[in-house]
């Protein structure tokens, strides 16, 4: 219609040439008329087609968000949604062809000739929930009456334990904490409170305590680990005989084991066996903030995805939120660099040295962080991310960090014995940091790691260590670095 088809534009044409030879003022006018008439009707038309191209826009965006996605041979996804909406078939023709029918359709439409077509449902049309979405589906909705008879037990009862199972708790759960201290099962049990960590949160009812692992492990669902990294293979050695071999477990714990130089998802396997589904939680994540349900977001990493998403469903809440990943090694490695950094980030601190100073040492160690995930096979990505600089953040800025506050103890002239024997927590960058240099260098055999080209690759974690060790001053450690010849960034 806008190029002058038709009646109008035929009688148009006609007026045109008669313009040429002999056309009078009223034949003029008659051929500005008509041309306005045309172009005032091609306008229509094509608004209307923009009108429904914009709304098919919106209905393919929407279909997108929830999850919804479909490939028709390739195609634009607008393009078949347009042609089932107009009764196309799903097969894609060439574009001139939809632009031909839709107008079509929208002149019978404008003059009441033809029917309108329905709007039916994606469900209907033939669409699957999560269709070609990926290994990794939407989670699903969580089921209370399920939840209500599903058995969490969580192997520790230290600040990130408590917390993880209040929040399953919260969510519905029934919870167990599994901890070695007869009064504080007593006090979990009768009022309700971790009365050596958290004495002024009271737990919610469903929370419950035992030091009794024989009694609670065979029923458990899930297992979730959170005792710390050095005393993790002594402790599952001792009460693996009382697990079912198929439940699966989630560690929350972070480091690398100094005897034998293995992340969790190395000892694990190795002391559970590897029938059992295994996942790992990192992230930003103060406990004390998690119980005052402050928004917290994490990561699950695990290899098998359907773990992973059942995992993100137990725990997402409108203040916890969960996003998942295969990459175990990047979420690990970084989970063990990330507490050393914030020992160097607490020692800058600790010495005075400004803001500028731990910023550049902070960045500078992701850096090293990241090179050192990809080396063992992670992820870069990973390594951006909730688990990698994340968490770092967090551990290096927040002021509930209890490896920071060691480098800043450190970094005001006291002694590491002392810090060690006055903290209430376990810092695990303080025995993860030697081990970390040999893990780095290759050197468990008793070489000196500190003669390795890992040394000159990764100063700041070889400088933390040497400080912990006694080998240099904290003031040392930092001329050392601010000594380093000039290079490009990476």
């Amino acid at each position: 219609a806008r190029g002058g088809g038709g009646e109008d534009g035929a009688r148009t044409r006609r007026l045109s040439g008669r313009c040429e030879r002999d056309a009078t003022a009223k034949e003029m006018s008659e051929v500005g008329e008509s041309r306005r008439c045309v172009q005032s009707e091609g306008s229509r038309v094509h608004a209307e087609w923009v009108a429904f191209a914009l709304q098919t826009s919106c209905k393919v965006h929407t279909m997108l968000e929830t999850g919804r996605r479909t490939r028709a041979q390739g195609c634009d996804v607008r393009v078949v949604a347009a042609r089932r909406r107009f009764g196309f078939s799903a097969s894609i023709g060439d574009a001139a062809a939809l632009r031909s029918r839709s107008r079509s359709d929208l002149r019978q439409r404008r003059s009441g000739s033809g029917p309108r077509p329905a709007v039916v449902s994606l469900k209907a049309r033939g669409y699957a929930d999560g269709e070609d979405w990926g290994a990794v589906k939407a989670v699903p909705v969580r089921n209370p009456d399920e939840a209500a008879v599903t058995s969490v037990v969580v192997l520790g009862g230290g600040s990130f334990g408590t917390a993880l199972g209040a929040l399953f708790a919260k969510n519905g759960y029934q919870v167990t904490l599994l901890v070695r201290s007869e009064e504080v099962a007593q006090s979990i049990n009768d009022k309700h409170v971790n009365a050596k960590f958290f004495p002024e949160f009271e737990l919610p009812h469903t929370v419950k305590a035992s030091t009794n692992a024989a009694e609670v492990l065979p029923t458990a669902d899930l297992l979730v680990h959170a005792v710390p990294v050095q005393a993790t293979r002594a402790f599952l050695t001792d009460v693996a005989k009382h697990m079912r071999v198929d439940t699966p477990v989630l560690c929350t714990s972070k480091g690398l084991e100094v005897r034998e130089l293995k992340l969790m998802c190395e000892l694990l396997p190795e002391v559970l066996g590897k029938k059992r589904p295994l996942a790992y939680l990192s992230g930003p994540s103060f406990a004390r903030e998690m119980m005052e349900q402050l928004p917290t977001a994490v990561v699950v990493a695990s290899k098998d995805a359907r773990f992973a998403q059942r995992l993100a469903m137990m725990l997402s809440s409108p203040c916890f939120r969960v996003f998942m990943s295969k990459d175990v090694v990047g979420l690990e490695v970084a989970g063990a660099v990330k507490n050393v950094i914030a020992i160097a980030a607490g020692l800058c601190e600790g010495l005075g040295l400004g803001t500028n100073a731990v910023a550049a040492l902070v960045t500078r160690g992701c850096s090293e962080m990241r090179r050192v995930a990809v080396e063992r096979g992670g992820q870069p990505v990973t390594l951006s991310g909730l688990s990698g600089v994340g968490d770092a953040f967090l551990t290096c800025f927040g002021p509930l960090s209890r490896n920071r506050t060691v480098g800043v103890r450190l970094g005001r002239g006291e002694s590491l014995q002392c810090i060690v024997e006055t903290s209430r927590e376990v810092a695990e960058g303080v025995q993860t940091a030697s081990a970390l240099v040999r893990w780095l260098a290759g050197s468990s055999n008793g070489a000196n790691p500190y003669a390795s080209r890992a040394c000159v690759k990764f100063p700041i974690l070889f400088g933390v260590a040497a400080i912990l060790e006694g080998r240099i001053t904290p003031n040392e450690g930092m001329q050392n670095f601010l000594a380093m010849p000039p290079k490009a960034e990476d």
